[in-house]
């Protein structure tokens, strides 16, 4: 039996048309889906059905769309161990991860329905006799969405249900690398009786539909994420329109480590956070800076721990590391790492690409780590978005921190101390939107704003209250009585 065909979603009916295949990244021999592969002209209706949508959806009440993305979220939950399943064969993530996205996607839904009831502005007192001013909130109007392979059910969830709950209407296309995720969200979207058109879905290349996305004259707000090269062609076009616009796009997150760590705790999180999900993280540390009192010592100890993660099919129990998701990120990340060799030597750990049975039909790296980097060499300075590690020496905490803001990347960024000085000091003084202290740089709840500076964002931020600002605009009302 050939693999199932998930068509693409427009106007409340099922698209169907050309396919393209989404194969699993740990064994190539298995067609996970077949996709609808659609055209500028399938975008152009998805975009038509949205704006005729949007009157209705932005009229309907907001505890009444609220119940409908509380629908979309019980739907999911339903179906919760086979969209993680799904996840894992198509992204190559392991199980556990794909479950804790998916439970975290659920949780944006519920988060976000919730909103529907609280909606409001401001009312403040005149200066005026009898007069009562305040301000409501309007949606902006129809949204584009292009989403990324790396969390392909979550970051969809974190834009489409705020984006919703505001009253918009929605287009999404996702990456050709991992569409079933975000297309199990669209799915229970018509499940749960989202009405036609608010909710559309075109898969296919970034060329065809992703310009006409943005080209739609109609679309009056773009969300992105994914690279700095694709971001920075869209803020270019679509600011030829002048149209909200927001872009996530690239980190070199840096890890401080300081001689006054819990040293097991520190070493844990810098693994955790360069390793899991195979470092395709925009928040994964790539790089860790320690102070030289304990920079030997930090060195060995990580490479020992790096040399137990257990690489492999994500599906299958105890793996900690999948595979990269597609030839090109592999061969991308095993060019870095000849950069790599070229610059610091040979790697203390890893460094190849995985073979033997287990391993030929996937596109496997084993773990790397890189020591006696310096900030000058490629590894320390560009994103690598793979199972790589840089590890740099610093004198003392205000050398690391100078070090840590030299990037012109500024996403997330990680400490690890038991000073509470020095902690202070790292949140006031680092160049970062995202912060954690004692723990891996990545790893983010939904509850709070995410995004960076530098090059790494662009426009308001997502997730929390901050993406209610993004998705709706205020009318400020001034009345006499």
């Amino acid at each position: 039996m050939g693999a199932k065909l998930y068509p693409n979603y427009i106007d409340g009916a099922w698209a169907e048309g050309g396919t393209f295949e989404n194969r699993n990244p740990a064994n190539w021999d298995e067609v996970v889906a077949l996709h609808t592969a659609g055209a500028a002209s399938d975008m152009e209706r998805a975009v038509d059905a949205a704006s005729a949508a949007l009157p209705g959806w932005a009229a309907m009440a907001g505890p009444a769309r609220g119940a409908l993305l509380s629908k979309v979220a019980e739907i999911l939950d339903g179906r919760f161990e086979q969209v993680a399943a799904d996840m894992t064969r198509e992204e190559g993530k392991t199980l556990p991860e794909a479950k804790g996205e998916v439970r975290r996607s659920i949780n944006i839904f519920r988060y976000f329905a919730a909103e529907g009831s609280r909606l409001g502005g401001v009312i403040a007192p005149s200066e005026r006799d009898r007069v009562h001013m305040f301000s409501i909130r309007k949606p902006v109007g129809v949204v584009g969405m292009i989403t990324p392979w790396n969390f392909p059910i979550a970051i969809p969830a974190w834009k489409m249900a705020p984006a919703l709950i505001c009253g918009n209407a929605v287009v999404i296309k996702p990456a050709s690398a991992a569409p079933l995720s975000a297309w199990h969200i669209v799915e229970a979207c018509h499940e749960a009786g989202v009405p036609k058109g608010v909710v559309n879905f075109v898969a296919g290349a970034g060329s065809a539909v992703g310009n006409a996305l943005v080209d739609a004259p109609t679309v009056k707000a773009l969300s992105f994420t994914g690279s700095c090269a694709i971001g920075y062609k869209l803020h270019q076009r679509a600011s030829k329109r002048r149209i909200r616009i927001q872009l996530e796009m690239g980190g070199k997150n840096p890890t401080i480590v300081l001689g006054d760590a819990d040293f097991g705790a520190a070493v844990e999180n810098v693994v955790n956070a360069a390793f899991f999900s195979t470092g395709q993280k925009c928040t994964a540390t790539s790089k860790a800076i320690v102070e030289e009192s304990i920079y030997d010592k930090f060195v060995e100890a990580v490479v020992e721990r790096t040399k137990r993660l257990k690489v492999g099919d994500g599906m299958a129990p105890g793996i900690e590391v999948g595979p990269c998701v597609d030839e090109g990120q592999m061969n991308t990340v095993l060019g870095y790492i000849e950069q790599g060799r070229a610059e610091a030597g040979e790697p203390l750990c890893g460094g190849r690409r995985l073979t033997g049975e287990a391993y030929d039909k996937g596109w496997f790296v084993e773990p790397t780590v890189f020591a006696g980097v310096t900030q000058a060499m490629t590894i320390a300075r560009e994103e690598i978005f793979g199972p790589v590690l840089a590890i740099l020496k610093a004198s003392d905490f205000r050398h690391a921190l100078a070090m840590a803001n030299s990037s012109e990347f500024g996403l997330s960024a990680s400490i690890q101390t038991s000073s509470l000085s020095r902690t202070m000091e790292f949140i006031y003084g680092m160049e970062a939107g995202l912060l954690t202290v004692n723990l891996p740089s990545a790893g983010v709840e939904y509850q709070l704003p995410f995004g960076g500076t530098k090059d790494s964002s662009f426009g308001p931020k997502e997730q929390g209250q901050a993406a209610l600002e993004f998705y709706s605009d205020h009318k400020t009302v001034y009345l006499k009585y």
